[in-house]
């Protein structure tokens, strides 16, 4: 029976690539020239920290990096950017990095499926929700109706079967 997983993957290799841009491209920028201004990457706790001497540069270090994160086809909604804090002459920001779908992000999935109309099942399996139907055309179906739907966070379809 053909199906295809629903997943919400994050490349953390395209993160350390937009992280090295943004550092490059702050290191070429007149404005920030003399200025504690930092972007570092924690891989093991998916977050990325900006630091800079005011909170207007840590806007600014946050539009860039944004940027590079497009330019590398990584969804902006993975990014989830806490409050800025002040310590000592610094400002920080923290942005959390949003991988893998959570259990109410799956189950709103499956639901958005069952109320559709679509004759498709959904099965949540851990971090992805798995779609089985008969038909090809459905799944094609799901997919569309998936895509056109806002869940907060990136979606991926992997792992499609015949």
């Amino acid at each position: 029976m053909p199906s295809f997983d629903v997943v919400s993957e994050l490349e953390m290799f395209e993160v350390n690539h937009a992280v090295g841009n943004t550092t490059k491209e702050i290191a070429t920028r007149f404005d920030f020239r003399g200025s504690n201004v930092k972007v570092e990457l924690n891989e093991k706790t998916k977050e990325v920290k900006l630091t800079g001497e005011s909170d207007f540069q840590v806007e600014q270090v946050f539009a860039i990096f944004e940027n590079h994160m497009l330019k590398r086809k990584i969804d902006p909604q993975c990014l989830d950017p806490q409050k800025m804090t002040a310590s000592g002459k610094e400002m920080h920001q923290i942005i959390k990095l949003k991988d893998g779908l959570d259990s109410d992000t799956a189950k709103k999935i499956a639901k958005a499926i069952k109320e559709s109309g679509i004759k498709a099942q959904a099965s949540i399996q851990g971090d992805k929700v798995r779609v089985t139907d008969k038909k090809k055309d459905t799944l094609q179906a799901v997919m569309n109706l998936l895509r056109g739907q806002s869940f907060g966070i990136p979606l991926q379809f992997n792992n499609f079967k015949d």
